[in-house]
């Protein structure tokens, strides 16, 4: 298979270029800004989710659509450039943060849920901004024809002043989550303790939405504000799917934002019909399903292994014994021959019969049921996370002398039953 095959008809050595920045310095420059504002999504997008906060993002970005249109009339009555993006961008910010202020105080004043208040806020918002923009369309003003494309972003239009302040305030934005780390990692995971210790809640939530708002202002002109919530959401999502540590999910998150803007950038180059912001969204949709299927934490393939592994190594120990059970006289088990193969495979049974290494294996298994039984009768609500009873070793699951008690517990259990029953050739009274 050639080269171009493997790329999608893109000649490799243009690819090559433009992915190590070698196409030129705007293309260049457009692409290191489009990897600095995933990787401050995946930053900010982090805590967003763990905080619970992710629709607050949607109803944000498209919050901004109404500031951007009253910005640029507002610069068409100073006589200033009809399309002055720090102009057009303060009015998303002003926009922005009202649309969220008002999101909060429906949901602090009134009997509406957060989501219904945020349902409404973006809805009435961008339907403002529309109505806006339908009405600068009408006017003979300069500059208007280039309104809608906030709506939907385009990268290839950015200047380069604009790329540059964009990667910069992307990478401001990733610094204050770092410096911030410790704040918001307690302010995600129980903001309640962090009130009790005098730390400035509403303060901290204040200024991690502020991030937000950042992250989402300077996401317009790459990806639009219908999909920069995208940047702040899926990144995150998908290292989730890796890890339980919060500062490697963070990693991963800017990892897999800077990945998707750097690669979406590159191909929206390499295919100028193709709009860069979906591009950029598909990529990251890619990075997501990938972590989806086989990321070994939480990934379905994985999942799905740990399944079939916890049921074959149920049903290995439950025949073992039943095959020690029935050298006692009990009935012998009919066994699958795929487990027949596998207690073989371990050297557990040869020739249909136990071998010493399989007895001992089976001896093993009937005291750990035995044991985990008598830990779940005497201490139902104790059972450790993460732990598969009556599979993982008890041994190596709870502490030494826990064990301890439980095997005397178990000892005096069975002595109790074994004086209960009648002695051979005498009838029970």
């Amino acid at each position: 298979m050639s080269a171009e095959a493997l790329t999608g008809g893109i000649p490799l050595e243009e690819l090559l270029r433009v992915l190590f920045f070698q196409a030129g310095f705007n293309t260049a420059v457009v692409v290191a800004g489009t990897a600095a504002l995933g990787l401050a999504g995946g930053t900010v997008g982090t805590f967003l989710l763990l905080r619970r906060r992710a629709l607050v993002s949607d109803a944000l970005s498209h919050a901004t659509l109404p500031g951007i249109a009253v910005a640029f009339l507002i610069g068409a009555a100073l006589g200033l450039p009809g399309r002055s993006l720090p102009l057009l961008l303060a009015g998303a910010v002003v926009s922005g943060v009202l649309g969220l202020l008002t999101v909060q105080a429906l949901a602090r004043h009134t009997r509406l849920t957060e989501d219904s208040a945020i349902g409404a806020v973006l809805s009435v918002f961008f339907g403002l901004g529309i109505v806006l923009i339908s009405y600068i369309q009408n006017l003979e003003l300069a500059g208007q024809a280039g309104l809608k494309t906030f709506i939907l972003g385009q990268t290839a239009a950015m200047a380069r002043g604009e790329a540059i302040a964009i990667g910069l305030l992307a990478a401001g934005a990733a610094a204050a989550v770092a410096l911030l780390f410790k704040e918001f990692r307690a302010l995600a995971f129980d903001p309640g303790f962090a009130a009790v210790q005098g730390w400035p809640v509403a303060r901290l939530d204040l200024a991690l939405m502020g991030l937000a708002t950042l992250v989402t202002v300077i996401g317009l002109q790459t990806v639009g504000l219908i999909l920069v919530v995208a940047l702040l959401i899926i990144p995150p999502a998908a290292a989730r799917f890796w890890t339980d540590r919060l500062a490697l999910m963070t990693w991963l998150a800017a990892g897999i934002g800077a990945l998707s803007g750097w690669l979406g950038a590159t191909l929206s180059a390499l295919l100028p019909k193709m709009p860069a912001g979906a591009v950029i969204v598909l990529v990251a949709g890619f990075f997501f399903l990938l972590s989806f299927l086989f990321a070994p934490a939480r990934g379905l393939a994985a999942a799905a292994l740990r399944g079939l592994a916890l049921r074959a190594g149920y049903a290995e120990r439950a025949a073992l014994v039943r095959l020690l059970a029935a050298e006692g006289g009990a009935p012998a088990p009919v066994l699958a021959a795929p487990l027949r193969l596998a207690l073989a495979a371990r050297g557990h049974l040869r020739g249909g019969r136990l071998t010493g290494r399989g007895r001992a294996a089976a001896r093993r298994a009937e005291r750990n049921r035995r044991l985990w039984e008598r830990f779940l009768i005497d201490h139902p609500t104790l059972l450790p996370g993460q732990l598969r009873w009556g599979i993982d070793d008890i041994d190596e699951a709870l502490p030494g002398d826990l064990v301890r008690l439980l095997e005397e517990r178990d000892a005096q259990e069975r002595n109790a039953l074994a004086r209960q029953a009648p002695a051979p050739g005498r009838l029970a009274s």
